[in-house]
């Protein structure tokens, strides 16, 4: 026969004092602890456990927004609505008339409608740099702006494909291809020179890591890992204090 748990008597607020409120307590966390253990029991023999439902935050979000009726949120007066595209920068302006405009008709203004676009393309720039042979048979040239980085390809262009690479985490196979599908005439190899040259004051600081963290470190740490990578052992050692690694 099972047994049904007796229901406590409303308990006015006179009544209420120090020592029945501890009782309360008592009680409630007496509740919750044999329904804890009845878990565990239910755990122990394999049986399907109460499930753990989570509580809404819709009242929560709801008591911070009024008096939890929900009717607040109607109520409450918003802000003057913000334009999205006034902060824009707007790139071309086109104005657009009616097919067929009766006659007498008043014009009387533009209704503006902005539509958000992407412009992705090459640009590609061909320097002609002015030869000339001098009376002493020796040839002047034009040459070419400081600001280029003395190769066959734009700063903008090299400054995509190192953002792409570390930035986005584009393996070097995909990039490839994006600029290979954009019109871009490059190499795998000068793609890769791209990203691995000119690293040379990263390694150095890197180099320089150790001997700076161990000469203001009062006390370091080392810890070993192993880890398995194409069917072989690998081990890392870890060098370092709360300070650097």
């Amino acid at each position: 026969m099972e047994l049904v748990k007796p229901q406590l008597p409303k308990i006015s607020n006179e009544d209420r004092t120090p020592l029945v409120d501890m009782l309360l307590e008592l009680l409630a966390w007496q509740d919750k602890r044999i329904d804890q253990l009845e878990q565990e029991i239910l755990k122990l023999k394999g049986e399907t456990l109460k499930p753990e439902v989570k509580p809404s935050k819709m009242d929560k979000d709801t008591a911070k927004d009024g008096d939890g009726t929900g009717n607040d949120t109607l109520k409450q007066k918003k802000g003057p609505k913000r334009n999205k595209t006034e902060q824009l920068k707007i790139d071309a302006t086109i104005d657009i008339q009616p097919d067929k405009i009766p006659a007498g008709s008043t014009f009387k203004g533009y209704r503006e409608v902005v539509i958000q676009d992407l412009k992705f393309e090459t640009f590609n720039t061909c320097y002609r740099l002015a030869q000339y042979q001098t009376p002493d048979g020796s040839y002047l040239s034009g040459q070419l702006p400081d600001g280029l980085n003395g190769c066959h390809y734009g700063n903008n262009l090299i400054n995509f494909i190192l953002y792409q690479y570390h930035h986005q985490h584009v393996t070097q196979p995909l990039l490839l291809k994006q600029l290979q599908d954009l019109g871009v005439a490059i190499s795998s190899g000068r793609l890769s020179q791209f990203i691995t040259d000119g690293l040379d004051v990263f390694h150095d600081e890197k180099e320089q890591i150790l001997p700076a963290g161990l000469s203001v470190s009062h006390h370091i740490h080392t810890d070993n890992t192993g880890a398995r990578h194409d069917g072989n052992n690998g081990y890392c050692t870890h060098i370092g204090n709360e300070l650097f690694a």
